[in-house]
């Protein structure tokens, strides 16, 4: 059995310290979790900051206050692979350069939404951001358990149609 520098953090310590610092998520070894551990996400090819950045700026591109993080975290995860992880770690650092260029020490790191969207918009004709924004409008508006956040009922095909669903429902009428 070989022991790394895991055994040296607890996910547990980890999770703590990252919620007494006020972070976003809590970024271990293989993995990005909630900072109230609500939810984690295992990380196979990118590097776990890399995909908590991922998930930062899809909350970004596509901020929506009653959606929690899981929703995006799930919507981004399709670019762990191994096909994905060179252009997405390399739009991620390109990321953090632009915010290290105005003086954060990193996408993730900056503070205020304001100043992060204005990061995006530096970046937002680049084949990057294009690629993250376009995969986001499926990953993530495609998830039915947001479906019902939204008031959407779903398809109606299978139930009839709109006709016999949704299209009378308003009784002011």
């Amino acid at each position: 059995m070989t022991l790394t520098n895991r055994s040296t953090l607890t996910r547990r310590e980890l999770l703590s310290r990252s919620m007494a610092a006020g972070a976003t998520f809590a970024i271990g070894t293989g993995f990005v979790a909630a900072r109230d551990a609500a939810w984690a996400l295992e990380v196979n090819q990118l590097k776990p900051g890399t995909m908590a950045t991922l998930i930062q700026m899809a909350r970004d591109i596509y901020p929506h206050d009653r959606l929690a993080d899981e929703f995006y975290a799930v919507a981004v995860k399709g670019y762990d692979v191994p096909e994905s992880a060179p252009m997405i770690e390399e739009g991620i650092a390109g990321l953090d350069a632009a915010a290290r260029g105005r003086g954060f020490p990193s996408y993730l790191e900056t503070g205020w939404e304001r100043d992060r969207v204005d990061l995006l918009r530096g970046m937002q004709d680049g084949e990057f951001f294009q690629t993250i924004r376009g995969g986001l409008v499926t990953g993530l508006y495609n998830q039915k358990a947001i479906w019902p956040l939204f008031g959407y009922e779903g398809e109606s095909f299978s139930h009839g149609g709109y006709i016999e669903r949704g299209f009378n429902d308003i009784s002011w009428i």
